[in-house]
């Protein structure tokens, strides 16, 4: 920094126990400045999937494509909407979204229009309810299985603590939906219950 007359060096060590730790500005009030792993994670049928851990800054933005061709590997076709934050909403990822087919959450660019379809508010509403998912799922890893108390001190041991946290909501996540399935065949043979759906097709 003296010798090139500079205040900023790149990748500077922040943490001499933990040098792979970044600091990421957030700008939230509480936390302008955050530091540990960034994770991009989405939200399939109630079981979460990482799509990105990494410890320096990156835009979001960037990684809805990948995210949904995988989806597309995985399933064998697209999805037909993707339930995304505002930030996604950016005219290289309408543009995708629309070739193949795939409706992405959120206002139109530009201008909001003065009348609004009635059915297109709902649709709106409708995919903000369902978008909270995926911010209740992080609020889950954190508060159940201890995302936000990673105590390891290495970057792969941090990597793989944080997947197990992943793996561990979606096993837990899979075991309701199998003790549901019990619960269906229990009524049906020993109460002669009508067959009721209790989330097992969600």
């Amino acid at each position: 920094m003296f010798q090139a007359k500079t205040h900023t060096v790149e990748d500077s060590i922040v943490s001499i126990g933990q040098p792979h730790v970044r600091p990421i500005v957030r700008g939230k009030a509480n936390a302008p400045v955050e530091f540990g792993a960034k994770v991009s994670a989405s939200l399939v049928n109630g079981y979460a999937f990482i799509d990105k851990l990494a410890w320096d800054a990156y835009n979001e933005e960037t990684r809805l494509i990948p995210a949904v061709e995988r989806y597309r590997e995985c399933y064998g076709h697209y999805p037909k909407a993707v339930l995304a934050d505002k930030i996604y909403r950016n005219r290289q990822n309408l543009a995708y979204c629309k070739e193949r087919g795939i409706r992405l959450s959120g206002p139109r660019l530009g201008r909001p229009p003065k009348e609004t379809d009635k059915a297109v508010l709902r649709q709106e509403r409708a995919d903000v309810s369902m978008r909270n998912a995926i911010e209740g799922k992080f609020g889950e890893g954190k508060l159940g299985y201890g995302l936000d108390r990673v105590m390891v001190r290495l970057k792969d041991s941090s990597e793989t603590v944080i997947a197990m946290s992943f793996f561990c909501m979606n096993l837990s996540r899979r075991l309701r939906v199998l003790l549901r399935l019990l619960q269906f065949i229990v009524k049906q043979m020993f109460f002669g219950c009508p067959a009721v759906n209790f989330g097992l097709f969600e």
